[in-house]
């Protein structure tokens, strides 16, 4: 699981990484993400599997693997997701093949799932998982946000209120916590964090040749 970073100009190799973008629903997560995907050609996002139907505009293999109950359920049984939960009625998972994949030939995964779904991928990948949480400024301008969506019913923007209370309440889970105030700030520190992890010593496998290079030519 080790690539070479194109920006770097050694060309040492190092470590994939699996990067978890979490916040309640409208605190900004997907817009951050597709944000971090458009300026980074080194991430992919990982493409979730769900029961839901699409919405509008949503193309299916490219927002979502849509699948019936049946199917989804027969891939938990054969152990082919990460990860997978039961999401305002309906199942999200991630499936294990692409993402395996990925990492095999160096590339790094970018995740928008929820704490449990973060809490299980972080049990089956440990020290390959980065995980940040995104916080709105507040409650009220969560619903606000929501509401300017006007995609969901009263009954479901309720249920996605009470939900975010459940979240938030996770947020100690997260290696990362950040507040959403201002999407271009919290993109900027969102990719920063991506950055500076691309560059943590433990995923530089390529630094051990370099040293050693180092300490030959020092004898010569």
């Amino acid at each position: 699981m080790a690539q070479i970073d194109p920006n770097d100009p050694h060309k040492f190799k190092r470590r994939g990484i699996l990067f978890i973008v979490s916040s309640p629903s409208g605190a900004g997560k997907s817009t951050i993400s597709r944000k971090l995907l458009a300026s980074d050609a080194g991430l992919e996002m990982s493409v979730s599997a769900t029961t839901r139907p699409p919405r509008p505009g949503e193309v299916d293999g490219q927002d979502y693997h849509f699948v019936d109950v049946e199917h989804f359920r027969q891939k938990v049984a054969e152990n082919e997701f990460l990860e997978w939960a039961h999401v305002f009625g309906n199942r999200y998972g991630t499936p294990r093949a692409p993402v395996e994949k990925a990492l095999s030939e160096g590339r790094d995964v970018l995740f928008d799932i929820d704490w449990q779904g973060a809490q299980q991928l972080y049990q089956q990948a440990g020290g390959d998982v980065v995980r940040v949480f995104i916080f709105p400024p507040s409650l009220d301008e969560l619903e606000r946000r929501l509401r300017a969506r006007g995609t969901d019913s009263e009954e479901v923007i309720a249920g996605r209120m009470a939900r975010a209370t459940a979240e938030i309440s996770h947020w100690d889970g997260y290696d990362y916590v950040l507040v959403n105030d201002d999407v271009e700030q919290c993109f900027q520190n969102v990719k920063a964090i991506l950055e500076a992890e691309r560059l943590k010593r433990s995923r530089q496998t390529g630094l051990i040749g370099f040293v050693r290079s180092l300490a030959k030519s020092g004898r010569d």
